[in-house]
């Protein structure tokens, strides 16, 4: 395949499953095992997740930008935002204890990826249909207790093919969360998530990033970034109407196809 097809057709896949419960970088993983795609240093990888979470800065950069002129003297926009500090130390405490660790052995587990792909979708498929009656509508305004748990789940994504967002919204919706402000709190978290992530894998692995291909990773950079534009955009209206049980069925289809091609020897 072309190089430069590949580089649009992985981008495409970041931008699409990165804000959705289906888990982005178990889609990325199996996509590069099937197609033989291995970048120097990850560096292609590692790049393509930053046009996702610029996209999603350019979103939410009004509303987080108010919050953070507001908190002084708005006691809602102090707890918005001290509410989500709460739910990203959980995963800082954890990425940086068991980051080799998970890096070093679970990302080169395909099996495992497609193993936690349909597990992850029959529990969303279960959880989408006897979540507690939601209590909580605004993404902002969730008490801080129930935004720390909900960081607590999001540490399950960090074995890949769980789905960072996945966790994060059945932790939201199991603590009385409503459907459309748990995918927006899983949004808001992503943010200081993805960006903590990006960077401490470039930190960890900056002498060995290869930049030679920048063509091929420019082209999945763009690309990322304006699917994840269009995703987020669309997963807000159509969860607050239809719930995740779409997302569960993908996730249990793509995690079988995966599992039998594995088994077959591909």
């Amino acid at each position: 395949m072309d190089n430069f097809v590949l580089s649009a057709l992985l981008g495409l896949l970041e931008g699409l499953t990165e804000f959705i419960p289906v888990s982005s970088t178990g889609h990325l993983l199996l996509a590069s095992h099937f197609l033989g795609f291995e970048s120097a240093g990850k560096t292609f990888e590692v790049v393509i997740q930053l046009g996702a979470v610029l996209a999603l800065i350019s979103i939410y950069a009004a509303k987080l930008t108010g919050l953070a002129l507001n908190a002084r003297s708005d006691a809602g926009a102090r707890r918005a935002l001290i509410g989500l500090l709460l739910a990203f130390l959980p995963a800082v405490v954890v990425g940086l204890l068991a980051h080799d660790f998970i890096k070093r052995v679970l990302f080169e587990s395909p099996m495992l990826i497609a193993v936690n792909l349909v597990l992850g979708g029959v529990i969303l498929l279960v959880i989408d249909r006897i979540a507690p009656k939601p209590v909580y509508f605004d993404a902002t305004e969730l008490p801080l207790r129930k935004a720390f748990w909900i960081g607590v789940c999001q540490c399950v994504a960090m074995i890949p093919g769980v789905s960072r967002s996945g966790a994060t919204i059945v932790g939201a919706l199991m603590l009385g969360v409503e459907k459309r402000a748990a995918a927006e709190f899983s949004f808001l978290l992503s943010l200081p998530t993805m960006a903590a992530a990006v960077g401490y894998d470039l930190l960890k692995a900056r002498n060995d990033l290869d930049f030679g291909a920048i063509s091929e990773i420019a082209i999945g950079f763009a690309v990322a970034f304006m699917t994840a534009l269009f995703v987020v955009r669309a997963v807000l209206g159509y969860v607050g109407k239809h719930g995740y049980a779409i997302f569960g069925w993908w996730r249990i289809i793509i995690g079988l196809a995966a599992a039998a091609a594995l088994l077959a020897g591909f």
